[in-house]
């Protein structure tokens, strides 16, 4: 059987690299996703979007997964689907039906599909802030979630695991920080992106936060969840990835390499982010060896050079 990869929130930033990654390979792929962006996948797909069959529908709609799952005959999954932070904090029971629910729903035609591999996005909100962020001894002795959508992913993390134990799913959950690259657009750390694209254009820009945290560039995010779909490890393996860390006074000097006189025109601004880090570090490379991650100097100046030579 021919690899044909269903990548869910494939119109998302994240799942529109990697389908783009997907296509470059000439692997076959299918997305399915609640909201279609064609303006994004133009943008990074350019004419070969044709070739990606789009499904609009929910991850809880069961009978909708069985028929994508045997109409693509689908053999991997990518899933990225999820409510982000404060769409989970202002409706919770939203966010745990779509990604609680959702990932079961998923999981379980990974199943019965006999799917060979499956990775799934994590996030480092699963554990809770470094100690000088920490509001409570005993949140900081437990390391626990503040958030919603935290515990969600950390509860996707646990379900995994028991579909690992008693139905011999493979799966290989990935957890990144601040992602940053090209066509990052929403959210509060998209900051450093769209920085980089305003000095690729000449254009000032504010970012809108402070802090030390850890930064992984698209590609690589992309090629990560492509390698551990592809080859899945036995179990239920989740995985930090090795995020360089930098201040966003760094990220701008970055970018003042990159464009000499950009950061005359950038300004910081905002609150100091927490860096949520994991208290046991199991690093991608312990299952990929030869992976090699992009540094922010290269990340920065790939992401001017796709701005400049649009």
């Amino acid at each position: 059987m021919s690899t044909s990869v269903l990548v869910t929130g494939g119109c998302g930033f994240v799942g529109t690299w990697v389908l783009r990654s997907l296509l470059n390979r000439d692997i076959r792929a299918v997305a399915l996703d609640a909201f279609e962006n064609r303006a994004r996948w133009q943008c990074l797909l350019g004419s070969r979007a044709a070739e990606v069959p789009f499904v609009s529908g929910s991850l809880i709609d069961r009978d909708l997964l069985a028929r994508v799952f045997a109409e693509h005959r689908v053999t991997h999954v990518i899933h990225l689907a999820a409510l982000l932070t404060p769409a989970c904090q202002q409706d919770p029971y939203l966010g745990c039906e779509v990604n609680v629910l959702g990932s079961v729903a998923l999981f379980e035609q990974a199943v019965k599909s006999q799917v060979q591999g499956l990775s799934y996005a994590s996030s480092l909100a699963v554990f809770g802030p470094e100690p000088d962020h920490s509001t409570s001894a005993k949140a900081l002795a437990e390391n626990r979630s503040p958030s919603f959508y935290g515990a969600f992913k950390k509860a996707v993390e646990l379900i995994a695991e028991q579909y690992w134990l008693h139905s011999k799913l493979s799966s290989v959950g990935i957890r990144p920080h601040v992602v940053y690259g090209p066509e990052r657009d929403q959210g509060l750390t998209a900051g450093p992106s769209q920085a980089a694209r305003a000095a690729a254009l000449g254009q000032p820009f504010q970012i809108n936060y402070r802090g030390l945290v850890g930064y992984d560039y698209i590609e690589d995010v992309a090629d990560a969840f492509i390698r551990t779909a592809l080859e899945t490890p036995p179990g239920a393996v989740v995985v930090d990835l090795p995020s360089e860390p930098a201040t966003v006074e760094q990220i701008v000097e970055a970018i003042e390499t990159v464009v000499p006189g950009a950061s005359a025109k950038i300004s910081i601004d905002g609150p100091t982010i927490p860096r949520n880090d994991s208290p046991r570090h199991r690093v991608l490379t312990e299952i990929l060896p030869d992976w090699k991650p992009t540094s922010i100097i290269d990340g920065i100046r790939r992401t001017v050079d796709f701005y400049r030579t649009r």
